[in-house]
């Protein structure tokens, strides 16, 4: 039996006794002559908003957001009130509604964690400084907690599982996880393990179904544009991205950027460092998640000068929950993930959960 309650405060307050009520979002069927920029400058009166059409329609696209077809029919979140119209919108409010941050109640885990029971109480690693995945403070703690906390709640293989904050992410797969100090952590990118099975995480842990996908986008300077529509445009192209940071993606799938010295790497300690080297024209690109980089784009005050590269993302990466191999019910865990992400996405709930913390993200750029 499961015994898991979410306690969330929500206050919703109108302005008057009368709520006024619009359709927000809905479908979109593509139309000769569209291209993904145009439709998104139409509906949403901004088409930097294409991106985030791009990654809410990731599995009816692909990665190249140029490959719209007539009759595709696309999946248009409500960003700030647009747009309006569309069939399949929904209702939405005039209502101001405060949410006060969710806690949420589990048996008390023990040491008995993983022992062979029936069902499984599990203990789960995160931290935070990772906005707006992971963030003590954000709605819910940040949208990815979000995501697993509801999609454990929904499995029915969890008994009870506890969400443990430790904020030192080095620590976290050895040797936390290593040793199964803890159970499962998120999250985690996956490497291009069919490219290179010999790669560390591939070698070592198992992962769930990704529980969110997002792009990752190169910025460059406006005064120095650059072209990227195939992976050529970039050879001989220098590039940033922070050491510590996964570069899987500039290898996978034949471009081999790195290791057949196509493209340099530039690795300094911080995001501001590369914003800094894209500044003085040392490099012509800063690659880093949507999220991150915009963000670091306006806390820099960059907005004016930096531009994000518009024919398409270098790559589309997911965030999962992972286990050590050697974890004794490992396989039981991401079966069990997998089983409660299933079913909050077939259910709704985590389409609400994106668009509720989507719409947060926005409104802050």
């Amino acid at each position: 039996m499961k015994r898991i309650a979410q306690a969330v405060a929500v206050t919703a307050i109108c302005a008057g006794s009368q709520v006024a009520a619009q359709s927000c979002g809905g479908t979109y069927t593509v139309q000769p002559g569209d291209s993904l920029s145009g439709v998104v400058d139409n509906l949403y009166k901004n088409a930097a908003q294409w991106t985030r059409v791009h990654q809410a329609n990731i599995a009816t696209i692909g990665e190249n957001p140029n490959r719209i077809r007539v009759g595709m029919k696309l999946t248009m979140p409500c960003i700030n009130g647009l747009p309006t119209g569309l069939p399949g919108g929904e209702q939405v409010t005039a209502a101001r509604v405060e949410v006060v941050q969710s806690e949420t109640i589990t048996t008390a885990t023990t040491a008995a964690a993983t022992t062979a029971n029936d069902d499984l109480n599990i203990r789960i690693l995160t931290a935070g400084d990772y906005a707006p995945f992971t963030q003590k403070g954000l709605l819910n703690d940040g949208m990815l907690t979000d995501v697993v906390q509801n999609a454990f709640s929904a499995s029915p293989d969890v008994d009870s599982f506890k969400i443990h904050w430790i904020q030192d992410w080095s620590a976290h797969l050895d040797p936390l996880l290593t040793e199964s100090m803890l159970d499962v952590g998120f999250p985690w990118f996956r490497p291009d393990c069919e490219g290179d099975p010999t790669q560390y995480r591939c070698e070592n842990f198992l992962f769930s179904d990704p529980m969110f996908e997002m792009l990752i986008l190169l910025f460059t300077h406006k005064e120095r544009r650059i072209l990227f529509r195939t992976d050529n445009d970039m050879i001989g192209k220098t590039l940033c991205r922070p050491a510590g940071y996964f570069t899987h993606d500039f290898e996978k799938n034949g471009r081999n950027w790195l290791s057949e010295k196509k493209v340099t790497l530039k690795q300094p300690a911080t995001i501001k460092e590369c914003f800094e080297l894209l500044e003085s024209g040392e490099v012509d690109a800063v690659a880093l998640n949507e999220f991150t980089g915009r963000t670091a784009m306006k806390d820099l005050g960059l907005e004016d000068t930096v531009e994000i590269v518009q024919s398409r993302p270098l790559s589309i990466e997911g965030l999962h929950v992972l286990v050590h191999k050697t974890h004794p019910r490992a396989s039981e865990m991401l079966a069990a993930a997998n089983a409660g992400l299933r079913e909050i996405q077939t259910n709704g709930v985590y389409q609400r959960i994106i668009d509720e913390h989507m719409t947060l993200i926005w409104e802050a750029f």
